[in-house]
């Protein structure tokens, strides 16, 4: 047997330390690196099941292009070839924004596609700009923005130190705390209630997370703002608002204390469906926790107040005096300064600099919401969106109106994808082309430890071979923007062909060593320095423990004024929007409408882990889970088949009938929908589920961040 290898998981934000055996260039087992600082060995199925998708036969390993109904081998030489012809050829006949780019979750996992994809970005210099960020992250990033000046300020929970954690949206024992790194949350969570702490749930279904918890409180789906707002409220309202030191730089604490005012307990909570009485004592006891700290996640972005939901969790954070505030809410020292990146890649952030071409969704920084991604391709016009490049993202099951967004695919005149698979999104495009993957390539988790619950740095090598016909993801950008550098004339092409040139020169390795040298813990280039390098990563295949989080404000903030912007006017100006949700008839519902939530999965990683064999084996998972209460109602029994339906269609899914559920409210797993003809992912397809997104609907969205509205959705739900 071969001695073992270590590397760093990719699949999620916990960046789990790997030991990996590999026996002729084949992984035979992989096991958590107990040495590894941060994960101490802890590793979910996910991390296991990297092997099966390292190895699945139904992986594409060489440039394909599809000819009527087949897929032939295709040069990597033709490919970025035609790739640059017709996107030039698109954008010089129907403008540049006639051709689009949508960037997927698993790119954020990778720092040489966010690196090297940039200039490419730059270069095709569209509009029609779309990425997983504003699926599920966009509300955090804006809030970020408006607040501190930089929408890669992202605070996070100090779950090492807190004394009080209240988690709404979030399910962090499954997700390993998604914008909180944080592996084996289910020992961190234990860890706070031994020296005395609580943890608080608030969710319309009792999480795994819930039930490590101190206490869960159901609440109804859409109405996190309301809630943060009554507490925020109770806390002026009782005199115990006690912001300390952030007084001194923060701008408009007395405002907040009038804006909310109206949202009282007892006026919310027939809303919420928290009793006023719970929703008092649940803000009395966070204000009066000597270390709290409100984490807030996905389940609050993607509902109708998605960015309001964001920013009073960061408000009731500063009303509190727990933001920059050990066993608060924190922001990381990372190896490589994210905030400084963005800063100098001019990615601080922006607003409404442009608008949709159809509906007039507002853009932040150089996208837009991909609630307009369908209309955009679909409604004739000057402008439509013509062509389309992807990167690691299955549109078709992730974004809203999936059948919407698969219509609209098949009627591109040409589609480009980089992925590892042919599935419900890629199989629409001309050509595929395969990337390294996971152990094939180095991985620096660049965006993950900027959002770690402890400072940490990890680099890894590659530990396998790359397949023959396949290229890493910096090659791939390089070679398109070098082709399309080609195709574009004057000032433009000169400026491709010379960052082209200094990208290959430096490599990806070159650019990590710059950015960690010249960070928070860096050498700064200093012979002898006990600072940090690519070489000293090297040297330490295990990771290194940076140290607990650090207090960073105000010199942090990127106002001009060095200042926070506690009540920016866009989350102002939606208040009136929320406050109308308390009219006497605002909360009726038809008596046959159910409100739709999604849920994680441990065995389950959006929609590109099904097809390893063994995180999909078992008992089915893609299951409606329903109160008793309404399974009654409908004459539904366990195992049952429901049709579930919404303006946008229907799907069908076998029932689970589950206490776990507020009454009221039903959930389905997200990722799921393999059943699409023309796929090539042979176990997926034998465990294809139905696709939450065939009835999200995406008409509905929060207003301030353009985010869809996927928890919440109407639905109803009957004997299939």
């Amino acid at each position: 047997m071969s001695d073992p290898r270590y590397a760093v998981c990719h699949l999620c934000e916990a960046m789990c330390g790997l030991q990996v055996t590999v026996e002729h260039d084949r992984v035979t087992a992989i096991r958590g690196d107990e040495n590894d600082p941060f994960s101490g060995g802890h590793l979910c199925p996910k991390g296991v099941a990297l092997q099966d998708v390292q190895h699945d036969p139904d992986r594409i390993r060489e440039p394909i292009r599809r000819v009527g109904d087949n897929w032939r081998p295709v040069s990597w030489d033709d490919a970025l070839d035609e790739t640059a012809d017709r996107i030039a050829e698109i954008q010089s006949l129907h403008g540049r924004d006639a051709f689009a780019l949508y960037i997927g979750n698993p790119t954020a996992h990778s720092s040489n596609a966010l690196l090297f994809g940039l200039p490419f970005r730059d270069l095709l210099a569209s509009h029609n700009n779309y990425s997983s960020n504003s699926v599920d992250a966009l509300p955090r990033l804006m809030t970020s923005f408006f607040l501190y000046g930089n929408q890669a300020l992202i605070p996070v929970a100090d779950l090492e130190r807190t004394d009080f954690l209240l988690i709404l949206g979030a399910n962090p024992l499954v997700s390993n705390g998604s914008a909180m790194a944080a592996p084996d949350v289910k020992r961190r969570l234990a860890a706070i209630r031994a020296r005395g702490g609580r943890v608080v749930v608030v969710d319309p279904r009792r999480t795994e997370t819930a039930d490590a918890a101190d206490r869960h409180l159901f609440i109804r789906p859409g109405t996190d703002a309301l809630l943060l707002a009554s507490m925020i409220a109770t806390i002026f309202e009782e005199d115990r608002a006690a912001p300390g030191r952030l007084a001194t730089f923060t701008d408009g604490l007395d405002r907040l204390r009038g804006i909310l005012a109206p949202f009282t307990a007892e006026r919310v909570a027939a809303a919420v469906g928290i009793d006023a009485g719970s929703i008092r004592t649940l803000a009395r006891d966070f204000a009066a926790a000597r270390r709290a700290v409100c984490y807030s996640r996905m389940g609050a972005c993607v509902q109708e107040f998605g960015a309001l939901a964001t920013w009073l969790t960061d408000a009731l954070n500063i009303v509190t005096g727990n933001l920059d505030r050990e066993g608060g809410w924190m922001f990381t020292t990372p190896a490589v300064d994210l905030a400084g990146v963005a800063t100098l890649l001019g990615q601080r952030g922006s607003h409404d600099r442009w608008r949709s071409r159809v509906s007039g969704q507002k853009a932040f920084t150089s996208e837009l919401p991909v609630a307009v991604f369908a209309e955009e391709m679909d409604t004739p016009g000057s402008g439509r969106i013509r062509g389309l490049l992807t990167h690691a993202g299955n549109p078709v099951l992730s974004l809203p109106n999936g059948a919407r967004v698969e219509r609209a695919l098949a009627g591109l005149d040409f589609m480009v994808s980089i992925d590892i698979y042919r599935n419900e999104t890629t199989r629409h495009a001309r050509l595929i082309l395969p990337p390294t993957w996971g152990l094939e390539h180095d991985h620096f988790p660049l965006l993950a430890q900027a959002l770690a619950v402890r400072n940490v740095a990890h680099f890894s090598q590659a530990i396998l071979p790359p397949p023959r016909g396949t290229r890493h993801d910096h090659e791939i950008f390089l070679g398109l923007t070098e082709r399309l550098g080609r195709r574009r004339s004057g000032l433009t092409r000169l400026a491709a062909a010379a960052g082209v040139a200094l990208a290959r020169r430096l490599g990806p390795r070159g650019v990590l060593d710059w950015l960690v040298r010249l960070g928070p813990h860096g050498d700064r280039f200093r012979s002898g320095s006990a600072g940090l390098s690519l070489a000293k990563l090297l040297a330490n295949p295990h990771g290194l423990d940076l140290g607990p989080l650090e207090l960073r404000l105000p010199a942090r903030l990127a106002n001009r004024a060095r200042r926070i912007d506690l009540v920016p006017a866009p989350m102002v100006e939606d208040l009136p929007r929320l406050a109308a949700k308390l009219e006497p008839d605002a909360a009726a519902v038809d008596a046959d409408t159910l409100l739709l939530v999604s849920r994680r999965q441990l065995h389950s990683n959006n929609s590109w882990m099904h097809n390893s064999a063994r995180l999909v084996k078992g008992r089915d998972r893609c299951t409606l889970l329903i109160h008793p209460r309404d399974a009654a109602g409908r004459n539904l029994g366990a195992g049952d088949r429901a049709t579930i339906r919404s303006r946008v269609g229907a799907i069908e899914a076998p029932i689970e009938i589950s206490d776990e559920m507020m009454p009221g409210v039903v959930c389905l797993p997200h990722g799921y929908g393999h059943d699409r003809a023309g796929d090539g992912l042979a176990v997926a397809s034998a465990h294809p589920g139905v696709s939450i997104n065939d009835v999200t609907d995406e008409r509905l969205f929060d207003v301030v961040s353009g985010t869809t509205q996927l928890s919440g959705v109407p639905v109803t739900v009957a004997r299939a």
